[in-house]
């Protein structure tokens, strides 16, 4: 048993790695990881446009294939990545399917992401016709397609679930957008039952950014400031707690009755910014039952060589009602509003420059006269 195991198997979290890269699933690493403990993986623009960039695992591929768009191309390559993710990782959800059975968890594991293009992030029609095309071109049962929660993306999201494809909600940054989220979910399970879906199989996770909240708001605070480095665990303490007051809830708990899933909370951007804060600050502070954590690659091995999760202010009733009171102390000093709306802004200019990085590469890498 290893560090992550205990995570899952005692606490109740699902650590998910933030990382796929093709050599890794053609050398077998990323079957390692699972053995290790990981029981998922997510992805997003940057993630691709870093693995197109440093390995030479695609060339041959790329080379082999016969459009000259760098779009299709790059398609192409993720949906065979993620497909073939999703098969390494079948056996956990497979196994998760038992333990949702056996009503030992309250939702499935197991699972891949695949992003739509961030280009649409403000388009919804757009979203719901790109999450429709990439969930069938994978076609696996554990693809999660992720979608922004833009203001254009909840209709998306509530009209995906309704298709009974699994989503990950992803660039969460304000309790105010999580709660729109949740709501955007339940009224796609229920539109799922509505159109005759088994809503015990239609997944969700909604994932909360968290470090870039304290190096948006640290800036923000004097050198001083003992609340620097606080104000995004005290966030994601909240975020929790909503999560719970939803879940309680009757319209979802009259979900639940008829066979749903909850849709989890997840951790993200879980890599701390900040060399001087621990690097684990963002792992073992916000271990929490039905939650997920996903981690890139340095975070997950710091996770497994010494992670440490009984101090989670999250399993501490008194210490959320502190964290919660960081928040409160705020004031006028920190708008949260306008810092958690900054952050979704440059959040999707990021995966669209990084979007637009991968398909530069991609064409530089298409064969001799393509264009």
């Amino acid at each position: 048993m290893t560090r992550l195991d205990d995570l899952y198997n005692d606490v109740g979290q699902s650590p998910w790695i933030d990382n796929i890269r093709r050599d890794w699933l053609d050398d077998g690493t990323l079957a390692g990881y699972v053995a290790e403990g990981v029981r998922g993986v997510t992805s997003n623009p940057s993630i691709f446009a870093k693995a197109l960039a440093t390995s030479s695992a695609y060339d041959e591929r790329i080379a082999g294939l016969a459009s000259d768009d760098p779009e299709t191309v790059f398609e192409h390559l993720a949906v065979a990545d993620v497909r073939d993710a999703c098969d390494v990782l079948a056996g956990v959800h497979e196994a998760s399917r038992a333990d949702f059975a056996a009503g030992r968890r309250r939702y499935l594991d197991g699972f891949v992401s695949l992003e739509v293009s961030p280009r649409l992030a403000h388009d919804t029609q757009a979203t719901i016709a790109a999450a429709r095309r990439l969930a069938a071109a994978v076609g696996r049962a554990n693809v999660m397609i992720k979608i922004p929660a833009t203001r254009a993306g909840l209709e998306a999201i509530s009209t995906v679930l309704g298709d009974g494809i699994n989503v990950n909600v992803t660039l969460i940054f304000s309790i105010e957008r999580y709660l729109e989220v949740m709501d955007a979910w339940a009224s796609g399970i229920e539109r799922a039952i509505e159109h005759g879906h088994d809503v015990s199989s239609v997944s969700s996770v909604a994932s909360f950014f968290v470090s870039r909240l304290d190096v948006a708001v640290d800036q923000l605070l004097a050198p001083e400031d003992p609340r620097r480095g606080s104000v995004a665990v005290a966030q994601v303490a909240r975020a929790y707690a909503s999560y719970q007051d939803v879940v309680g809830a009757a319209r979802v708990q009259g979900l639940l009755a008829r066979g749903a899933q909850v849709q989890r909370p997840l951790w993200a951007s879980t890599s701390t910014k900040n060399p001087a804060y621990d690097e684990l600050l963002y792992v073992d502070s916000i271990a929490a039952d039905e939650t997920v954590n996903t981690m890139p690659d340095a975070t997950l091995a710091a996770a497994l060589a010494r992670g440490s999760y009984g101090d989670s202010i999250l399993r501490d009733g008194e210490r959320i009602g502190a964290a919660l009171a960081t928040l409160d102390a705020l004031g006028s000093s920190v708008d949260l509003a306008e810092v958690t709306q900054r952050l979704e802004d440059e959040g999707v200019a990021a995966f669209i420059a990084s979007y637009d990085e991968l398909l530069a590469t991609v064409r530089t890498k298409l064969v001799p006269g393509s264009s």
